[in-house]
């Protein structure tokens, strides 16, 4: 399989974007090769990633997102490789509503494994997909902002932008 590989534009920097054709694989941020990328490419092993023109509907989504339509990314199909516990994560993800925030542990409850907090979060972090599985979204029990690979000011600019940190 051939996979796409484009730099997209945004706010919050160039964005590295790895598509199977209209399906996302893989979004990271500026001088970003932490965990999820690492994992990412470990899963595309084997895979040939070659660097392409923009796929128009995930380039026009996420343009969308950044412009102020929070729901543009919720129906771009993803195929993010992981475990079948970090898929549930993942998708979890998806279920948290733009403009809102969870615990690790409120993700972990959802899940039906309310111990699994600290799984919630490594899952978290090693989310291939940010912006499109939500991450971001997911804050300390305290409330405090927690890792973030795109880093803390990112996060804190996503939920800035989407409503849900007023300062």
């Amino acid at each position: 399989m051939t996979l796409n590989r484009f730099i997209h534009d945004s706010p919050v920097g160039p964005l590295t974007v790895v598509a199977d054709g209209d399906t996302l694989v893989m979004i990271s941020f500026p001088d970003f090769e932490g965990r999820a990328v690492r994992q990412t490419k470990k899963a595309l092993k084997g895979e040939t990633v070659v660097d392409g023109p923009p796929h128009a509907r995930i380039a026009a989504a996420l343009d969308a997102y950044f412009a102020g339509d929070l729901h543009a990314l919720d129906e771009l199909p993803i195929a993010p490789r992981g475990t079948d516990f970090e898929q549930s994560v993942w998708r979890e993800l998806r279920n948290i509503p733009a403009g809102e925030t969870r615990s690790y542990g409120d993700v972990a409850k959802a899940l039906g494994r309310p111990t699994a907090t600290r799984a919630v979060g490594r899952a978290n972090g090693i989310n291939p997909i940010p912006l499109v599985v939500p991450c971001h979204r997911v804050i300390g029990a305290d409330g405090s902002l927690t890792g973030f690979g795109g880093g803390l000011e990112t996060k804190a600019w996503l939920l800035r932008h989407e409503g849900a940190l007023l300062t």
